[in-house]
């Protein structure tokens, strides 16, 4: 089964689902190898594999060491035309829809093209969108762009709305790495009612309470990513969260 289907099919049954975020620049083969299993224990339904600069440069040694960890599907999620490897699953071929840098918008992508389409990897188009969190994020920084402001749900539908009309597949919402604030839900519920497509929203995102708010107010996945740098512990309880709909059938 293709990630993208296996992504919208687990939502199906389970609620909504768990991605983990691994940042290669924090964890070595090694580590990335031990993390990768206790996230497959925990009850996550896949790993999301990326960083906003990559400075080990080892991102097929890491993703082939995550894949011999455990049988969760590897997304690279890149900041970077330069985050190719054909030992993933699939790759976000994401533009940075929220922005006007034009480098964002298309030029990397040209530049990853040819590396992906030989690769052979799932390439799930993606309106990537930065959603004000409260701070500078990484992500703001880098990308040298301004964020969709939070209490603005319209533009935010307006984007997806665009983004689903030039033919891309998935919407991801993002606050960045260390978002004071997460997305809101109710921006969560209006950009999946009106654009029909699966909504993958991350950033700031701290406690397994406001994962499961987000998933109820309709994300197909919640992706959670520094928390579990802090305590990898804590996966379970976000899975449970996250997978509303068979925590609750298993109460009645």
């Amino acid at each position: 089964m293709r990630v993208y289907e296996y992504i919208q099919k687990t939502a199906r049954a389970r609620g909504c689902c768990f991605l983990a975020l691994l940042d290669p620049d924090k964890l070595d083969s090694a580590k990335l190898a031990q993390t990768g299993r206790l996230i497959a224990r925990s009850g996550a339904d896949g790993i999301l594999f990326g960083t906003s600069l990559m400075m080990s440069g080892k991102i097929d040694a890491q993703i082939k060491a995550l894949k011999q960890a455990s049988k969760l599907p590897v997304v690279i999620f890149p900041g970077s035309a330069y985050q190719v490897s054909k030992h993933a699953d699939a790759i976000l071929f994401m533009s940075l829809i929220s922005g006007r840098n034009a480098n964002l918008l298309i030029e990397e992508q040209v530049k990853a093209a040819p590396m992906v389409a030989k690769s052979g990897l799932e390439a799930i188009a993606t309106g990537y969108m930065l959603i004000e969190s409260g701070k500078l994020t990484s992500a703001n920084y880098i990308s040298n762009t301004l964020p969709i402001p939070r209490d603005k749900p319209d533009i935010a539908v307006a984007h997806a709305l665009a983004a689903k009309l030039l033919g891309m597949k998935l919407i991801y919402m993002d606050a960045g790495s260390g978002a004071q604030q997460p997305v809101t839900e109710q921006m969560i519920s209006a950009v999946a009612k009106h654009s029909q497509l699966p909504v993958v929203v991350g950033g700031g995102i701290r406690t397994p309470e406001d994962a499961r708010a987000r998933a109820r107010a309709g994300a197909t996945a919640v992706v959670i990513g520094n928390v579990l740098e802090k305590d990898i512990n804590l996966a379970k309880r976000f899975a449970q969260a996250i997978h509303y709909k068979t925590t609750e059938s298993r109460k009645h």
